[in-house]
C-alpha cells in the first residue's frame, strides 16, 4: 500500500480504537446517527507537495477531514453530547500523532458544527473538522 493509504487506514484504527462512537470512511451522509454517534473520515486531498532533490522527497500537508454526527436528544439538546465526541477525537488524536512513524505530525482544526435536518427524521447534529497530516515520500504513488 502507499504511505498515503497506510496513513489513511491508521487513522481510522487510532478512531476506532479510542472512540464509543461508529467510526466509517468515506460514507455517505447519514440518515439517521447512532445513539453513540458517529464518525466519518474523508480521504481529503494531499494538495501539492513541496519537493526537494538528491534524493528526490515529497512534503505533503494532507488535508484530511473528519466529520461527527450526533442524534438531537428527546428535548432537543445533544450539544454537550457532541462537545464530549470531539473531545474525544481530539484525545485520540493526541496519543500517537506520528501514527507509528507514518506521519511527521496531525493538525487538528477547531470545528465547525451545524444540525443537519432530514426530512421525516430527527435532525442531527453535526461537526467537521479537518486534520492536516504531515508526511514525507519519495514516490507519492507507491511510497
Amino acid at each position: 500500500m502507499s504511505r498515503r493509504e497506510d496513513i489513511l487506514a491508521a487513522l481510522v484504527t487510532a478512531l476506532d480504537t479510542a472512540l464509543t462512537a461508529r467510526v466509517r470512511r468515506n460514507e455517505v451522509l447519514p440518515e439517521k446517527a447512532p445513539a453513540e454517534g458517529l464518525v466519518i473520515l474523508r480521504d481529503g486531498d494531499p494538495g501539492e507537495p513541496d519537493v526537494t532533490l538528491n534524493p528526490r522527497t515529497e512534503f505533503y500537508a494532507h488535508r484530511v477531514e473528519i466529520e461527527a454526527y450526533m442524534p438531537r436528544d428527546s428535548v432537543g439538546g445533544g450539544e454537550a453530547a457532541l462537545d464530549a465526541l470531539l473531545g474525544a477525537i481530539g484525545a485520540a488524536l493526541k496519543v500517537d500523532p506520528a501514527l507509528g512513524g507514518l506521519a511527521e505530525n496531525l493538525i487538528p482544526s477547531a470545528p465547525e458544527t451545524g444540525a443537519l435536518a432530514i426530512e421525516g427524521a430527527a435532525p442531527i447534529l453535526t461537526a467537521r473538522l479537518v486534520v492536516t497530516v504531515e508526511y514525507l515520500v519519495s514516490d507519492p504513488l507507491a511510497d
